[in-house]
């Protein structure tokens, strides 16, 4: 494949369609300058094949293609020109990219940063599945070992985020399109899972198992603040979410979808309709002062980056940014320059590629 690197600026300044505060709310069509904040929009990374998850080793950005691609970028954190992209590891053979599936979910174990965890789509013996594998780059040909195997798969909804907080590692598994399993808590399928690094269930679960909470439809993003950890999820045409995970909760699909007036469901904190299909959650702490502890995600039919304020464990307003500027947008992270990092994901099927595309893009203060 023709890779190449590409370093150019745009600078524009952001600002918000506005969101209605309050738990629960539905975005709305009015705008304001909610949020609007004058940055710099740098391309650090060209030419790559459907990134999906993003993570920096020193000033080196790493990124999984899900075609079955590690790509590392170095210098990326720097000033100056990134270097150019690399495979760092090919798993081609062993990924299955059909539909939403292939090499997903990417994140460093928190004191080896030559080991790392990957979410994947393979098939088995019996079937489609994911799996989690643990990674060891050291060396020119890295190694991969199987630590979670049989999570449930299918051409939609394979979830595939992970984190590692706190010795743990948390993996969101979607409902590999059989909404039934998500009530299920003995099914892998449609819960955040949470297990030891070596992949055995976390001791703390709540039901002895890898589930630590279920009812989840597609979730796609993790992110931690102030200890409590916040996903993003996609729901069917309506009702996106965006939920404070508590362990054991029951988040309702597919009984119910949005907020409920049952007590055995916890509701999101928002909801989005129609669909923009939340694609990530980070958390930015960087030098834009008034983005400090919001949360951010790509929106993939939305084709925007959303921005959610939150306050005493409530989201009080969300903006859009970027909106239409550069397709569909997939993953945002903080880089350890504390600036914010976004995926394009155009060349997935469901885009319109530019001749750049995909790229990886950092906004920072202009």
């Amino acid at each position: 494949m023709n890779r190449r690197t590409y370093l150019g600026a745009l600078t524009v300044a952001v600002s918000g369609l506005a969101g209605c505060s309050g738990s629960g709310a539905r975005t709305q069509g009015s705008s304001n300058a909610s949020g609007s904040a004058d940055v710099r929009v740098e391309t650090v990374a060209s030419g790559l094949e459907v990134p999906w998850d993003v993570a920096f080793h020193d000033d080196s950005l790493y990124l999984t293609e899900r075609p079955g691609r590690i790509v590392r970028v170095p210098a990326v954190t720097g000033e100056g020109e990134s270097g150019e992209p690399e495979s760092v590891a090919e798993l081609p053979k062993r990924t299955e990219p059909a539909g939403e599936g292939g090499l997903l979910g990417f994140a460093f174990h928190p004191s080896d940063h030559d080991t790392a965890y990957v979410y994947q789509t393979h098939e088995s013996a019996e079937g489609l599945r994911n799996r989690v594998l643990r990674a060891d780059l050291r060396g020119s040909t890295p190694s991969f070992q199987p630590i979670v195997e049989g999570i449930p798969a299918a051409s939609n909804h394979n979830g595939g985020r992970l984190a590692v907080n706190d010795d743990a590692l948390y993996v969101t598994a979607g409902d590999a399109s059989n909404g039934d399993l998500a009530q299920d808590r003995s099914s892998l399928a449609g819960k955040v899972l949470r297990y030891t690094l070596d992949g055995d269930p976390h001791p703390e679960n709540p039901f002895g198992n890898p589930v630590f909470s279920y009812g989840h439809r597609n979730p796609q993003g993790l992110a931690f603040l102030d200890g409590r950890l916040y996903s993003t999820e996609h729901g069917p045409d309506h009702d996106d979410e965006i939920n404070r995970l508590e362990p054991g909760g029951n988040y309702g699909w597919p009984e119910v979808m949005g907020r409920s007036d049952a007590d055995r469901f916890v509701d999101p904190l928002a909801t989005y309709t129609p669909t923009i299909a939340p694609a990530s959650a980070a958390i930015y702490d960087g030098p834009i002062a008034e983005w400090q502890g919001n949360l951010f995600f790509g929106a993939l039919a939305g084709d925007f980056l959303g921005r959610a304020r939150i306050s005493n464990g409530k989201i009080t307003e969300r903006s859009r940014l970027l909106d239409g500027e550069f397709g569909r947008l997939r993953t945002a992270v903080t880089g350890p320059d504390d600036h914010l990092y976004v995926t394009t994901s155009n060349r997935d099927g469901r885009g319109s590629p530019a001749d750049a595309d995909d790229r990886v893009l950092r906004i920072r203060p202009r």
